[in-house]
């Protein structure tokens, strides 16, 4: 019996097992999570439980928005203690659905300008956004102190309308996120305490449609029927209007205008947008003070079934469902 001897793979069988080798390599390699490739971080929990991460964007969206972040990274590297760079650093970077990060660039602004009402005022916008409630209605109601017997100012635009116009101001956007915290929360007696003081500031059609659709719906909530309807007195079908189309449509559709199903028709051409997320909540509500509360609630779902949940009717459309643990 001869001693047994290794033998050898052929040339195609070593071919073979490289081959598979490679194969195996480039699977792990692709498992593995790469530096560059992180897995996405969920930035909020929605109140039913469910983790959301950032919103998409458009390639293009994409591009120009983190064309403007590299501006305002520049900007703050070269005057860090600058207010207006720090606060553009915190804006620019919610733009891009990193909210949580621009949630801590506004606390540094509040750390190095504590007196600084902007700070608050955007900060409390993100708490709003990732559902953090308490924390957006404490840093909103601090902004409120401090611009307390201040001039107004313009806001300008980060996202600029299709004139180029900015339609808010600091006092303006103070007391309507204030007021939608409260809405949010079910405090109907606070939030329309700060969306009429809201009424206010809003000095032109797009602020007045804006505020008078949050205010009419708080009140209606509340079972405030009559000042309800006396907030849509001023509203009229020809208003010079450059971006709230949509809370103005739906104000014509409180006055009896305009039918709630053909709000939804146009709605539905864009499902899942941000303007199918603020209609179908104000159409959903209007179904549900008629009477037809399930066909308002299907409503809600279907805006969850979208996927922009930094909107506030989503927001809403999500407290809702909540509330009533559907």
């Amino acid at each position: 019996m001869s001693i047994g001897v290794y033998n050898r793979p052929t040339g195609r069988a070593r071919g073979m097992r490289l081959a598979v080798s490679a194969c195996l390599l480039v699977l792990v390699a692709c498992a593995i999570p790469t530096p560059h490739d992180p897995a996405p971080v969920a930035e909020a929990t929605s109140l039913l439980g469910k983790p959301l991460f950032a919103p998409p964007l458009t390639p293009a969206q994409s591009s120009e928005r983190e064309a403007r972040l590299e501006e305002a990274r520049r900007a703050a590297a070269e005057s860090p203690t600058d207010p207006d760079a720090i606060l553009w650093l915190g804006r620019r970077t919610a733009y891009l659905g990193r909210f949580r990060q621009a949630i801590e660039i506004f606390g540094r602004g509040i750390e190095a300008h504590p007196s600084d009402a902007r700070f608050y005022r955007h900060r409390g916008h993100r708490f709003l956004t990732i559902r953090r409630f308490d924390l957006a209605i404490a840093d909103l109601e601090k902004a409120a102190e401090l611009i307390e017997g201040v001039a107004d100012q313009v806001e300008p635009d980060g996202l600029p309308n299709a004139r180029n116009v900015p339609t808010s101001t600091l006092h303006s956007n103070v007391w309507y996120h204030l007021g939608l915290a409260h809405y949010l929360t079910g405090e109907l007696e606070s939030a329309s305490r700060c969306f009429r003081t809201c009424l206010d500031w809003s000095k032109n059609p797009d602020m007045l449609c804006a505020t008078s659709y949050w205010l009419h719906v708080t009140l209606r909530e509340a079972g405030r029927e009559v000042e309800a309807k006396a907030v849509l007195a001023p509203i009229r079908e020809e208003m010079d209007i450059i971006e709230n189309r949509d809370y103005h449509r739906l104000l014509l559709m409180f006055q009896g205008r305009v039918l709630p199903e053909a709000l939804l028709i146009e709605a539905e051409k864009d499902e899942g947008s941000i303007a199918f997320a603020t209609v179908g909540y104000g159409v959903g509500w209007r179904l549900r003070m008629l009477g037809q509360h399930e066909e308002g609630m299907e409503v809600y779902r279907r805006i969850l079934a979208g996927g922009q949940w930094p909107a506030f009717g989503y927001i809403a459309a999500e407290a809702e469902l909540e509330r009533r643990a559907y």
